[in-house]
C-alpha cells in the first residue's frame, strides 16, 4: 500500500473518531436532567437522603474519572516519549529506581482510598440513622410473593396479594399499596415471613434486605407527593418477578382517609409472626 493510502486510511479512521465523540457529546446533552443527576432513577428531593446518595455518587465518579483521565494521559504519554526510535540498539535498562516517584504513587491512592471510604461511611452513618420519635412507623412482612402492611400508629393493615402480570393494562392497579404522608419522618420496620427478600424503591435510592427471623429497620422523610413503585430485589423464587408494590406518598388528609377506610373494612390490628411460615422462629433485632 502506498504512503498516499496510508494517510488516507488514517484520515478516514481519524474522521470517523470524531464523529463518534460528536455523537457521544450530543447524546450525553441531550440526556439533559438524567446526566446531572448521574443516570439516577429519580429525582433529587424524593426523601431526605436521596440528595446525599446522588452527591456521593456523582462525586465518586467525577473522581474516578479524574483519575482515569490522568492515568490515560500519563500511559499514552510513556509509549510515546519513550518509544523505541531507529537509533536505539540493544536493551533498556532492566533496572531502575526513583524513590521520591514511588513514595508519590504509593501515597496517592492511600489518600484517595481513605477519602473515598471516608465519604462513603459518612453517608451511610446519615442514612442508617433511625428517627428517636418517628411521626409513621410501618411494619413491612416480605412473603412469598407479596407484601404486608402493618401501620402501627393507627393500627391498621394492608394485606397484599401476588400480582400476576398479563401484560393488559389494569394489572397495576392490583398491586400492594403502602400509603406514607407526606413531609413526614418515617420508619419501615422490615421482616420476613419465610425466605429472604429484599425491600425496594428505586426512587427512594434504598435497598435492605428483609430476613427471616432478623428486623432491619429503613428510616427517611418523605418529600412532596408522589407515586412510586416498589419491587423485591433478592430471588426469592418462582414468581419473584411479580413481588411488586406500589408507594403513594399523599397530603396527611388523605393519608388519615386511608387509615379510617381499612378500619372500616375490618382490616384493624396487626398481621404479625404468627402468619409466618415458621412462627416458633425466635426474632432477633
Amino acid at each position: 500500500m502506498s504512503s498516499q493510502n496510508r494517510t488516507g486510511s488514517r484520515w478516514v479512521k481519524g474522521t470517523a473518531a470524531i464523529g463518534s465523540s460528536a455523537a457521544v457529546a450530543l447524546l450525553m446533552t441531550g440526556c439533559g436532567d438524567i446526566a446531572q443527576r448521574g443516570f439516577l432513577p429519580t429525582e433529587r428531593g424524593t426523601t431526605n437522603h436521596v440528595d446525599t446518595i446522588m452527591d456521593l455518587w456523582i462525586g465518586s465518579w467525577i473522581a474516578a474519572l479524574v483519575v482515569g483521565l490522568i492515568t490515560w494521559g500519563l500511559i499514552l504519554w510513556c509509549i510515546i516519549a519513550y518509544r523505541r526510535r531507529k537509533e536505539d540498539t540493544g536493551y533498556p535498562r532492566q533496572m531502575g529506581y526513583h524513590l521520591p516517584l514511588e513514595i508519590l504513587y504509593t501515597l496517592i491512592p492511600i489518600v484517595l482510598i481513605v477519602s473515598l471510604f471516608s465519604f462513603s461511611d459518612r453517608v451511610e452513618r446519615e442514612i442508617d440513622a433511625r428517627w428517636d420519635d418517628p411521626d409513621v412507623t410501618v411494619e413491612v412482612y416480605g412473603k412469598q410473593w407479596a407484601w404486608d402492611f402493618n401501620y402501627l400508629d393507627s393500627d391498621v393493615y394492608s394485606s397484599g396479594v401476588q400480582a400476576h402480570l398479563t401484560g393488559e393494562d389494569g394489572v397495576e392497579e392490583t398491586l400492594p399499596e403502602m400509603y406514607l404522608p407526606e413531609n413526614s419522618e418515617v420508619e419501615l420496620v422490615l421482616k420476613s415471613r419465610d425466605v429472604n427478600h429484599s425491600f425496594w424503591i428505586p426512587a427512594f435510592l434504598q435497598k435492605i434486605d428483609t430476613i427471616p427471623g432478623q428486623t432491619n429497620y429503613m428510616s427517611f422523610e418523605t418529600g412532596g407527593a408522589g407515586e412510586y413503585q416498589g419491587k423485591c430485589a433478592e430471588l426469592c423464587g418462582e414468581y419473584h418477578s411479580e413481588m411488586l408494590f406500589n408507594v403513594r406518598v399523599v397530603p396527611q388528609a388523605e393519608y388519615d382517609a386511608y387509615m379510617q377506610q381499612l378500619s372500616n373494612e375490618g382490616n384493624n390490628g396487626r398481621l404479625g409472626d404468627e402468619y409466618n411460615r415458621n412462627p416458633n422462629m425466635n426474632e432477633t433485632s
